[in-house]
């Protein structure tokens, strides 16, 4: 198991699993007054959470489902990362893809965090690479 340090300035609780089988836990915005969305727009949502990651880990901020289905509301680099070497405060970038606005409140669930092992790499110059059948086709190739 992953230990994961945590100083916590939000009034919201300790972030939890909902349940057994949950990959991650959700984040809740950390408001002193309520954030508006307005249709296309983004804000950086505060949530009054600190980590500190083990090395070799990350954090992933990645959407809600309902959120997203029920309102349009996403993360919109996602999913974002928070480096293990990161020390600032979480704060996540919602963007509102429906057609109204949306008003986000303190304790309001808006994200998902999930914790990742990763691994390092070193770059291997050659002057070519294998064949594979896939070969250089990209983007629909595989008539996916």
């Amino acid at each position: 198991m992953v230990k994961v340090k945590l100083v916590n300035k939000s009034n919201n609780g300790v972030p939890g699993f909902a349940t057994e089988g949950s990959a991650g836990v959700d984040l809740r915005a950390f408001l002193e007054k309520p954030v508006v969305l307005k249709p296309l727009e983004r804000a950086m949502v505060p949530t009054g959470i600190f980590i500190e990651l083990p090395l070799g880990t990350e954090a992933q901020i990645r959407p809600r489902s309902g959120l997203a289905a029920k309102s349009g509301i996403t993360v919109l680099n996602s999913p974002g990362t928070i480096d293990c070497d990161y020390r600032g405060e979480i704060k996540v970038i919602l963007v509102n893809l429906s057609n109204n606005e949306f008003e986000i409140n303190n304790g309001d669930r808006i994200c998902q965090m999930v914790i990742h092992r990763y691994e390092r790499f070193e770059w291997e110059n050659v002057e070519e690479l294998n064949e594979s059948i896939r070969g250089e086709g990209g983007f629909g190739h595989t008539g996916i």
